[in-house]
């Protein structure tokens, strides 16, 4: 056997004829999986200023005084 002989046979050997789909689903899985988490990270911030409308009122019934009344349309 020759150097090219070998080199062809293992060239043959080594290749690989799979379902490319198949190979990269963990990339689409992990993808979904970072999504998600980003979306329940984003729901959780969802109507947060209304959770402390009490806190909301009172600071502008204390600071009633402090606002300017000057600019577009205050």
């Amino acid at each position: 056997m020759t150097l090219a002989t070998i080199a062809a046979f293992a060239a043959a050997e080594s290749e690989h004829h799979g379902n490319v789909a198949l190979e990269t689903v963990g990339y689409g899985i992990v993808a979904i999986v970072v999504f998600a988490a980003l979306g329940l990270v984003t729901a959780s911030y969802r109507n947060v200023a209304n959770r402390h409308a009490h806190k909301a009122e009172a600071y502008a019934r204390a600071h009633a005084n402090d606002v300017q009344q000057a600019g577009h349309g205050h």
